[in-house]
């Protein structure tokens, strides 16, 4: 059965119905990192034997009949903007090399819920705060389509992960583009959600303990699909637990069920800031499309 490129909740139906094994995903995936992630350097931190286990876990699980969630037994990456417990979580800062938090992000914690094992992490610019992936401590992160381009930033290894297809599934974040810019330079789905539905806390900077949350930023999710990017929002979506008792999510409806009842406009160059021909061109080409 292949492997590569299919849906993160596809994999976990497969699991639960016992057709395919989480070990020989988890393995599917560590194969891919070996014999990819070198020049690419996406992926800056594993933790294969916890995986290995975890998976065995989750195998015997499904095996007895027991559901874990949307994502049983599906391994995944995280970006190391987020804290993962057990596991060195950098954000690109030099003065964290080697640190080891003692909790999850919320959102991590979250994946886990829905039965998600943790592979590793993956790159980010210093303190996530730049278009590009290079800090001090890990490096570059390369574009996998082209090794001399930039996978973007600042979730630019969760994107470029995904892309290579050494993950299923991601977590990042963005204020001015870290999520929606690496996906696009990877070709691979992203989504900045609306501020305050997905909680940030656990997110470095500012820090895993820090109880208040960023006035700018918003966590979001990054799949190989549209449906899966969907789907990990919804497991993604609700305030901290300490914010728990006071509020919760209620989105309305979506406004439009096909995409002839959207108005679209292209703005496809601007004389302050000219664009290259073949972006114009392409711009161009997506509104005639939708035309």
């Amino acid at each position: 059965m292949n492997i590569l490129y299919k849906s993160a909740f596809e994999l976990a139906r497969l699991i639960k119905a016992g057709e395919l094994s989480s070990v020989r995903v988890v393995h599917f995936y560590l194969e891919r990192i070996a014999r990819f992630n070198s020049e690419l350097n996406s992926v800056v931190a594993l933790d294969e034997q916890a995986a290995l286990v975890r998976a065995e876990e989750a195998d015997k699980a499904a095996a007895a009949g027991e559901d874990w969630g949307p994502l049983h037994g599906v391994p995944l990456t995280i970006k190391d903007a987020l804290a993962t417990k057990g596991l060195v979580t950098v954000g690109g800062i030099p003065a964290r090399a080697g640190q080891i938090p003692e909790m999850d992000a919320v959102a991590v914690s979250r994946y886990r819920a829905a039965g998600a094992i943790i592979l590793g992490k993956t790159n980010v610019p210093f303190m996530s705060a730049d278009l590009q992936s290079y800090n001090e401590v890990y490096g570059s992160t390369n574009n996998p389509w082209n090794f001399e381009r930039t996978s973007g930033g600042s979730s630019g290894g969760a994107a470029a992960s995904l892309a290579a297809g050494l993950t299923p599934l991601e977590v990042g974040s963005d204020i001015g583009g870290s999520i929606r810019i690496p996906a696009h330079f990877n070709g691979v789905f992203g989504h900045k959600p609306s501020y305050g539905i997905v909680s940030q806390q656990g997110h470095i900077p500012p820090g895993q303990s820090i109880l208040s949350e960023s006035d700018l930023s918003v966590v979001g999710p990054l799949g190989i699909c549209a449906d899966d990017v969907a789907q990990a929002l919804d497991l993604l979506l609700g305030p901290n637990p300490i914010e728990a008792r006071a509020w919760r999510v209620d989105l309305p409806p979506a406004r439009f069920n096909h995409i002839s009842e959207l108005r679209v406009a292209v703005w496809a160059d601007d004389a302050f800031c000219p664009v290259d021909h073949y972006i114009r061109e392409a711009i161009t080409e997506a509104g005639q499309s939708l035309a």
